[in-house]
């Protein structure tokens, strides 16, 4: 798969190739979403990531079918539901999200959360299931989301090929990124600025001066901050200015001691659910 030449790309540990950012589509509601995927498509993004309870697979197909983009130039994400671990309804799931996404396989397919609170361990019958999607060409690679050391420690077979996971810059995760380099894992990154609980960490002063500094946005700059670690990372917006200066982000780059900075910023300030704790 060929990608934007200023984007650059991870292999992950089953061969596939990754582009390191993508566009995300959490919480982007039906008269947004053709939009904003086309507006980003003409940007320049060629991976997009998405999942069934989104609830916008076929937006992201429709924009997919309306761009002209041939298949292999892009790199499709969505995740199997947490209702639906058990082998039969993965196995509806997926095609499911096949159809609204009009493909034929995904690029990528993840294990949206553990969700051992309210399903047990059902997520390692999930696990077999994605496997078995792969050896029949549903899918080119397989991983998880939200998944720590107790959920990984049980998977059995393939190690997952990502591990999807929040991190900004006051919830940087970092014994559990080391956990995840250490047993070939990618680390994906949603929530990448910290605004899921606004106004988020791009308004933080130690940010807005870094920018100020390098001629860049706040969001530029944390976004570069995240593909100088190695990771994977995919904004989301549904303002066309904002979509295109996300991507913006291959012309320059952060020093050693700027870096230092927004890694000084950890507060362990999770946004999100916890996977441990989560009870849907």
């Amino acid at each position: 798969m060929s990608v934007p030449t200023n984007v650059p790309s991870i292999t992950l540990n089953d061969g596939v190739v990754i582009p390191q950012l993508g566009f995300g589509v959490w919480q982007v509601g039906a008269d947004e979403i053709v939009p904003a995927v086309a507006t980003a498509l003409e940007a320049g993004y060629r991976h997009l990531d998405t999942a069934a309870a989104y609830g916008n697979e076929d937006g992201v197909g429709k924009a997919i079918a309306e761009s002209g983009i041939a298949r292999e130039e892009l790199f499709v994400t969505t995740k199997l539901w947490n209702s639906d671990h058990k082998a039969d309804d993965a196995r509806r799931a997926i095609e499911t999200s096949l159809e609204k996404l009009g493909l034929d396989h995904l690029d990528l397919y993840l294990i949206h959360w553990p969700a051992t609170v309210k399903y047990g361990d059902a997520y390692i019958e999930a696990w077999d299931s994605m496997q078995q999607f792969k050896a029949e060409g549903l899918v080119r690679s397989i991983g998880v989301s939200n998944f720590v050391q107790q959920h990984l420690d049980k998977l059995q077979g393939t190690t997952p090929s990502v591990n999807q996971i929040e991190v900004h810059p006051t919830f940087q995760q970092r014994e559990l990124r080391e956990l995840n380099t250490s047993r070939g894992i990618t680390t994906e990154v949603y929530t990448p600025l910290g605004t899921q609980s606004q106004p988020g960490d791009i308004t933080l002063p130690e940010v807005t001066a870094l920018a100020e500094a390098v001629g860049k946005t706040p969001a530029q700059v944390v976004l570069r901050w995240h593909l100088q670690q190695g990771l994977v990372v995919f904004p989301k917006s549904v303002t066309p200015t904002r979509i295109s200066e996300n991507f913006d982000v291959f012309d320059f780059e952060l020093s050693d001691d700027q870096m230092a900075v927004l890694n000084g910023l950890d507060r362990g300030f999770r946004q999100g659910a916890d996977p441990v704790t989560a009870g849907f």
